[in-house]
């Protein structure tokens, strides 16, 4: 318990520090009349397009060229366009257009913007021999659904559940450097001393183990708050 505090209070210090850089950049936003909405749909727009480039690789990959160029693309796709993620949030807070459609909004687009990414990354890993890793891509999917998932139905039921490790910011990180690394490795290391696919396989392989360890303290979470009520 007091390692989550510990992992809590980083995270929101961390998440401070970044508000405070993009602060000046929102207020722009909201001065040319963006509005979070917006920005939820760009996020998504750029997610999507990772996943096109995941696709693309994937079709012109042959095992002399994994299209490990294209990869480093997406990746840089996926971690450039998951900040709109938190650029939605203070455009709607510091312009005062907060709405529960817009909460609603924003949680249906991120769920679409993991399943395009993580569904590009398995259709990649399938069509260049990597069988195994598109099975634990899928794996790590369906942990960052349920994570989503179990929360929504705490906050239903009036519990608030935030408690775990991976939850989708980490998840963010992790796939996004995870494809930078292992485009930028594939590009410069010989296959033959080093396979790079390696790297992504082992995030993905982070992301399904902590995801779901995630989704099911959530569930002992609120199974202890609903039998103290």
């Amino acid at each position: 318990m007091e390692s989550q505090t510990t992992f809590k209070r980083c995270r929101d210090s961390l998440q401070l520090g970044i508000y405070s850089v993009i602060n000046p950049f929102v207020r722009l936003l909201i001065r040319c009349g963006v509005t979070p909405n917006m920005v939820t749909t760009i996020g998504l727009l750029g997610n999507l397009a990772a996943a096109a480039v995941f696709v693309i690789a994937a079709m012109t990959a042959t095992p002399d060229n994994m299209q490990y160029g294209l990869v480093t693309l997406a990746g840089a796709l996926i971690i450039g366009f998951s900040l709109f993620d938190m650029l939605d949030g203070q455009v709607a807070r510091l312009g005062g257009m907060v709405s529960k459609f817009g909460a609603l909004y924003d949680s249906v687009l991120d769920r679409y913007c993991e399943l395009l990414t993580l569904g590009g990354i398995a259709y990649y890993m399938i069509m260049t021999g990597y069988s195994i890793g598109a099975l634990i891509t899928f794996l790590a999917l369906v942990g960052s659904i349920m994570v989503s998932y179990v929360r929504a139905r705490a906050e239903g039921l009036d519990i608030e559940c935030k408690v775990g490790f991976m939850q989708r910011p980490e998840r963010v990180v992790v796939t996004s450097l995870a494809a930078l690394a292992t485009g930028i490795t594939g590009m410069t290391v010989h296959a033959e001393s080093f396979d790079a696919m390696i790297i992504l396989v082992g995030a993905m392989g982070i992301i399904a183990i902590l995801s779901n360890i995630t989704a099911f303290a959530r569930v002992a979470h609120c199974r202890r708050e609903l039998s103290g009520k």
